[in-house]
């Protein structure tokens, strides 16, 4: 696994924050291919989230768990064959990362920024030969908060100016889904509305009665009316798999971990396929938990306990709840931005993406269109005069390069080529 190289990067001031990274160079031409830091989502979850479920070059056989070492097979759709990409697990806490004293065991949007913007300045000193790189930060779901803060630290860094800091070729960044401002979930009855899942006549009355604001701990207790409504919503989406709404809800299926040699085949819930996200987590915690799978990462013994996807216990507190100033001041420097989404994902609905977008107030150079891969419609698209290009993919959910990563490397290739959807 580490011949992809897997290693640590100290920073903050005493380095007491050890931040653990996967790098694996581009297929195609590592010298001149463009750079991609990837920062996964929760906040806290580990990039594996990354390298093994969308964009990396290896994923898990999608087979039943039968309590062996689970093993891996080839992504045809892997973004590593046209990019360099360091995962990194950050903030600390996340994956592999690790704390050496108690006073770096806290996080928050900017002090992770922070810290991954010293990241990749570290890296890139260690590692001269990419300096010249284009560059990108790129991430999906709760990412899309502080990514753009660490671009435009980035924008904003000394660079060549001094000769400590080494100059990072920025050229953009890209967000899947992404979190970006405070009352995303209030898209979401847009969206059940518009999926066929709750009836016109519920979605007027919750427009109507709720005056724009669906979250019940947020409404005052007399407003009886609304609340009764969103009970009725919640009664009607109650089932629905919300990362992807096309997928069977396997919420309840969970692998029997404490004994897994003594689980038959026959045993098994017929959902419990690799269709299920508890069962691909629970997978990838008895692989990345194994003693010679640790050993194979070179994970440093005694710095964390047990793997987490995503860490339950992050001292992380949520402190940036709207990026569109950060985008704006990234667009006055003509930084290139590329925004999709799953159009299936009920958690950041693409309509909210789609709000924050228009509110940023650009003119539009390529008006709403469809995209096309292998003759199929793939999704839509819409490109703005602020370098930023909006797309769907169809079909897509959460996390659209893992439910669709055909489609997904078809749109990065041909955006991070400069060439048109």
């Amino acid at each position: 696994m580490c011949e992809y190289l897997c290693s640590y990067v100290g920073v903050d001031e005493r380095e007491d924050v050890q931040l653990f990274y996967y790098f694996i160079e581009s297929e195609s031409n590592p010298k001149d291919d463009p750079l991609i830091l990837w920062i996964a989502g929760g906040p806290g979850c580990s990039s594996i989230s990354g390298l093994l479920y969308e964009i990396g070059p290896i994923k898990f056989k999608e087979v039943h768990y039968n309590g062996s070492l689970p093993t891996f097979t080839l992504r045809s759709g892997s973004w590593t064959k046209i990019a360099n990409i360091i995962f990194l697990d950050i903030p600390v806490g996340a994956g592999f990362s690790y704390r050496r004293s108690g006073q770096a065991s806290h996080s928050n949007d900017f002090l992770l920024a922070d810290q991954a913007y010293e990241f990749i300045r570290k890296w890139l000193k260690s590692h001269p030969e990419f300096i010249s790189n284009p560059f990108y930060v790129g991430g999906d779901s709760y990412s899309g908060r502080p990514i753009p803060v660490i671009t435009q630290l980035i924008s904003n860094g000394k660079g060549n100016e001094d000769d400590n800091e080494p100059y990072i070729n920025l050229k953009g960044y890209l967000l899947g889904n992404p979190r970006a401002i405070p009352d995303e979930e209030n898209f979401r009855i847009q969206f059940a509305n518009g999926m066929g899942l709750i009836p016109d006549e519920l979605y007027k009355k919750l427009v109507h009665d709720c005056h724009g604001e669906y979250r019940s701990e947020y409404i005052n207790s007399n407003n009886v009316a609304c609340l009764q409504n969103l009970d009725l919503y919640q009664q009607c989406i109650d089932g629905i798999e919300m990362p992807l709404i096309l997928q069977p809800n396997c919420s309840d299926v969970v692998l029997p971990i404490e004994q897994p040699s003594q689980m038959r085949f026959e045993d098994q819930d017929p959902l419990s396929s690799f269709y299920c996200p508890n069962e691909l987590f629970t997978v990838t915690s008895i692989w990345a938990n194994d003693d010679s799978v640790r050993e194979a990462l070179h994970i440093r013994k005694g710095s964390i306990g047990d793997w987490e996807r995503c860490g339950s216990n992050l001292n992380f507190t949520k402190i940036l709840d709207d990026t569109r100033p950060y985008h704006l001041n990234l667009s006055k420097k003509a930084y290139r931005s590329l925004i999709y989404s799953g159009d299936h994902d009920m958690i950041i609905p693409h309509r909210s993406t789609k709000a924050w977008i228009k509110d940023l107030n650009y003119s539009i150079t390529n008006r709403w269109r469809s995209w096309k891969y292998r003759g199929q419609i793939a999704g839509y698209t819409e490109s703005y005069s602020n370098m930023m290009t909006y797309v769907t993919v169809k079909g897509g959910g959460h996390t659209a390069p893992q439910t669709k990563p055909e489609e997904c490397f078809a749109m990065i290739k041909r955006w991070i080529s400069y060439r048109p959807l």
